[in-house]
């Protein structure tokens, strides 16, 4: 696990002293080894060059062979590479069968031969975590990739010097030579879904590098960066619904523990989040029986608000045997802990507290790596979405005809029976399109058309569809989807869980420099999974039947039994109480906004706190977050010296980028 960066241009000079920059604001993901490397790039006549920055977490072979940018010696060829590839003792025997002899005994020498032998290929071959640019000495050329779920994170940017690439939107930033105007797009996205949807960010010359894909990038005869067409490697599978309950169920039950036991692969110690729930248990009971033992941890707080999940945790440590510690938190510690959190996030989200909490926790326990159940309701059908969006595509087929006025109205009428905080996506619901790919996106919007206008945010002017997605991500959504529970999982894995989790779990625990794995989103169990049709995942109206009968092989009846909890924090109670005037003081921040209606903000914001009682924290949190971000960006690059302040020609355009 560590931090890439890279330039490819034509000035050397500036390029170079970009990435160094762009490396020191990578510290925190790397803080064990730094390298950089120059290469040409392009036609001799252009005399380009691609300047690979990389720091490094060292997590398998701690020695120097591990160190990157790692140059192939026979080739020329070049890698910098973020995350792990967990099946790469399977591809080391085989590239060993091709007669390919290694210096390391890690990961990283494995993807660069693997790149040098099967060229593009390889990728498709990969299970892992992983963002990489390769650089073909051959054809003096840079393959950019990304892994299949989006586990870590690829930005790309493209500025008159060049274009730029990192693990981080921050990083670019630092390189001085990418525009940091806002764009109103990226914000519209953000405050529709509560983290920015991608390939959009909240910055007009940066997006983000599509998951699932690899790209080539030359340098034209101008000497100006020119990106191919990129490939989609992988795309959501098709079930196969003619297996039987009891094929899937084994079969299920192999690929996760054939996952779980790659995952495991490290030469440092590593750590387990239990919550007490099914799905971190399951994760650490595969482990205890690979290791033994496993060290595990849980997080309780003092606000009486919290639902605590220490007592049910720690007695399913003890049913497992893990050496297991509890972190408490004390109503004290949340100012700093709201601090280090807000100044970790590269980018505004509402989510991502649990994992920093967690992580630092982690961190004092002196580990480098550490698990989470991230993805297994994503995947298995663990939300209530799954059963609901079935549900309410049969309730509003017999309105679908009926015009939007009139479904809305009879709504209207309905209303009185539903909590208030329910009111306003009940109406949106109504006046949707019934379809079952609309309503599941609809269920994770967090502000309305009506707040949004007022913002200053309107769809159809900023090149987004109505529901304020970017049409390259619904299209994603509405490509192979066989059944209704294939299309909620769509949504769900490929918006929530890529677009806020994911990236939030990135930038949270690399906060504490912690690399977390997250087997539940392994490439080929998300192929598993696919094979098996909806009925035998909600199986009885059963949340994650299929992964509960696999959970049975592993867990005691104690733990199976409990109701679900989840990891709850009484975030509400913060922002009304301790931090109550470090958010005023975030929300006066967004007054730096230019494409926002400052008026809008600050009604919207006193709507909140009227309506309180009936509004979830999300909700005003998208506004915090947002002006804690503005802020921090203000005040970090306010003096930067070395900045070139530029503007971009336009957006970047998604269409190539997929």
């Amino acid at each position: 696990m560590c931090g890439i960066s890279g330039a490819i241009g034509t000035n050397a000079d500036l390029l170079g002293s970009a990435v160094h920059r762009m490396m020191r604001v990578m510290a925190h993901r790397g803080p064990d080894d730094e390298g950089f490397e120059s290469l040409p790039m392009g036609s001799h006549e252009a005399a380009g060059v691609a300047a690979f920055g990389f720091r490094r977490l060292a997590i398998l072979d701690l020695t120097e062979a591990g160190h990157q940018p790692m140059v192939d010696g026979r080739t020329g060829n070049c890698l910098v590479f973020n995350g792990e590839i967990f099946n790469f003792r399977w591809l080391r025997a085989r590239l060993q069968t091709e007669g390919v002899v290694f210096t390391s005994t890690g990961d990283s020498e494995v993807l660069l031969k693997a790149l040098s032998m099967w060229g593009e290929a390889a990728i498709d071959m990969l299970d892992g975590m992983f963002a990489l640019a390769f650089y073909e000495a051959r054809s003096r050329r840079v393959l950019l990739a990304r892994d299949a779920l989006g586990i870590k994170p690829l930005y790309v940017a493209e500025s008159p010097y060049g274009l730029f690439f990192a693990s981080e939107v921050r990083t670019i930033l630092a390189s001085g030579c990418v525009s940091d105007e806002y764009d109103p797009a990226g914000l519209a996205s953000y405050f529709a879904y509560g983290a920015p949807q991608d390939p959009l960010t909240i910055h007009r010359a940066i997006s983000s590098f599509p998951c699932g894909a690899s790209q080539w990038v030359c340098l034209g005869d101008d000497g100006r960066p020119r990106r191919e067409n990129a490939r989609r490697y992988w795309r959501f599978p098709a079930s196969q619904p003619a297996r039987s309950e009891e094929q899937a169920h084994e079969s299920l039950k192999r690929t996760l523990t054939a996952t779980v036991r790659e995952h495991l692969a490290a030469d440092v110690p590593i750590a387990f989040f239990l919550s007490g729930g099914i799905d971190s248990g399951l994760l650490t009971a595969i482990a205890t029986r690979e290791l033994g033992s496993v060290s595990t941890y849980s997080v309780g707080f003092e606000s009486t608000a919290a639902v605590s999940e220490l007592p049910v945790a720690a007695a399913t440590a003890r049913l497992l045997g893990t050496d297991h510690h509890e972190v408490f938190i004390a109503d004290t510690d949340i100012p700093l802990i709201w601090e280090g959190w807000m100044n970790a996030s590269d980018r505004p989200s509402i989510d991502g507290l649990n994992t920093f909490l967690v992580t630092g926790a982690v961190k004092r326990g002196n580990a480098k790596v550490a698990f989470s159940g991230l993805g297994a309701d994503e995947v298995f059908g663990g939300y209530p979405s799954f059963g609901r969006i079935p549900r309410l595509a049969r309730f509003l087929r017999p309105f679908a005809m009926a015009p939007t006025r009139v479904r809305s109205s009879l709504m209207t009428m309905a209303l009185p029976a539903f909590p208030r905080r329910w009111h306003s996506r009940l109406l949106r619901l109504a006046s949707s399109s019934g379809r079952p790919i609309d309503l599941a996106i609809e269920t994770r919007r967090m502000l309305d058309e009506e707040s949004l206008r007022r913002l200053g945010l309107v769809a159809g002017d900023l090149g987004l569809r109505e529901d304020y997605l970017p049409t390259a991500l619904y299209d994603e959504f509405a490509s192979g989807a066989d059944d209704l529970f294939s299309t909620v999982r769509q949504v769900e894995t490929m918006s929530y869980m890529s677009n806020t989790l994911l990236r939030d779990s990135d930038i949270n625990s690399m906060a504490h420099s912690i690399e977390l794995r997250v087997p539940f989103v392994s490439r080929f169990l998300m192929d598993e999974a696919a094979r098996s049709p909806g009925s035998m995942h909600l199986q009885g109206g059963v949340p994650k039947a299929l992964l509960r009968k696999v959970a049975t092989d592993y867990l005691p009846a104690e733990v199976m039994n409990r109701p679900k909890t989840g990891f709850s924090l009484p975030v509400g109670d913060w922002m009304n109480g301790v931090m109550r005037d470090a958010c005023e003081s975030a929300v006066e921040a967004l007054q730096k906004v230019p494409c926002l209606d400052t008026d809008a903000v600050k009604r919207l914001w006193k709507r909140f706190e009227v309506e309180r009682h009936h509004t979830h924290w999300t909700r005003p949190m998208l506004l915090v977050a947002l002006g804690s971000y503005v802020d921090r960006q203000s005040r970090t690059y306010a003096d930067n010296a070395g900045a070139v302040k530029v503007r971009p020609a336009g957006r970047l355009n998604a269409t190539n980028s997929v």
